[in-house]
C-alpha cells in the first residue's frame, strides 16, 4: 500500500497469520486534521480480517465522552470505517479522560479508543 504524500500521520498496520489467513491490527494516531483517519477510510476496501483498531483518534464526541456536549462529524467517518470491519467500541468500566488539557479553560477529554 502506498501512503499519500499529504498524509503526515498514517496508521500502523500490523499483519499476522492465523491458520494461513492474513489478519490485521491497526494502531492509529490521527492529527487535528484527521489525515490518518481519512486515509484509513480511503484504504479500508484493501483490508480484510481487521480484528482491532486502537489509538488516539483526536475526535471529541459525546458518544464516548459523556462530559463532552457535542457530536463530531469526524465520528461519522470513524463509525463508517469501524462498521465496515464489523468492529464495536470497547468501553471502559471506569470512564476517565485519556487526554488531559494543558490549558485550565479547556476540558479533559477521551480521545484514545479501542474497537474490537
Amino acid at each position: 500500500m502506498d501512503f499519500h504524500p499529504q498524509v503526515r500521520t498514517a496508521p500502523n498496520i500490523i499483519s499476522f497469520f492465523n491458520c494461513s489467513i492474513t489478519c490485521f491490527i491497526i494502531d492509529i494516531y490521527s492529527n487535528n486534521y484527521q489525515t490518518a483517519l481519512k486515509y484509513l477510510k480511503d484504504i479500508k476496501i484493501n483490508l480484510n480480517n481487521v480484528f482491532v483498531i486502537i489509538g488516539n483518534f483526536n475526535v471529541k464526541d459525546n458518544d464516548w465522552d459523556l462530559s463532552y456536549p457535542y457530536h463530531s462529524t469526524h465520528t461519522d467517518i470513524l463509525r463508517e470505517v469501524t462498521d465496515f470491519f464489523n468492529l464495536e467500541l470497547s468501553t471502559s468500566i471506569n470512564q476517565v479522560p485519556t487526554r488531559y488539557a494543558d490549558n485550565p479553560s479547556e476540558f479533559n477529554s477521551v480521545s484514545n479508543l479501542m474497537f474490537l
